[in-house]
């Protein structure tokens, strides 16, 4: 059995011995269909929650890994610039405080939102809403 020590690192143990466990349930699913970020949108709130946002590092990294098999170039997130307030929002409502937008690649332009690059760094980048991608989702 592996199991994960006190001080955070994987080891082995005997199978036989009782241990404590926990489960992760994995709450972001790639969708390889490829739609505008409106239509990603909707399709997400119908079928599962919302858009995926990410707020810390541990979501970025979750969602990353569900990115690197698109079959788009890049994956659209539920992160949205709005002109009239002029500032980027999460459609879940989240505060936009963590970030990891690729050097230049954020641009406060209306009609745009917030997608991951699939490969490379996983960073984030401004797109054109019409432009068709595949999209995360989060469930709740």
């Amino acid at each position: 059995m592996t199991e994960l020590n006190g001080s955070g690192k994987w080891s082995s143990d005997d199978c036989n011995e009782t241990k404590p466990f926990f489960c992760y349930d994995d709450k972001v699913i790639l969708i390889k269909e490829n739609k505008t970020w409106e239509e990603a949108l909707y399709y997400c709130r119908e079928n599962y929650s919302d858009l995926v946002s990410i707020t810390n590092p541990h979501q970025q990294r979750w969602v990353q890994e569900r990115a690197k098999n698109a079959s788009t170039d890049f994956v659209w997130l539920g992160l949205r610039y709005t002109c009239t307030l002029d500032f980027w929002f999460w459609v879940s409502n989240d505060v936009v405080n963590y970030t990891n937008w690729a050097p230049g690649a954020k641009t406060d332009d209306c009609g745009m939102s917030g997608a991951m690059d699939r490969g490379r760094q996983h960073q984030w980048f401004t797109k054109p809403d019409n432009n068709k991608f595949n999209f995360i989702c989060s469930k709740c």
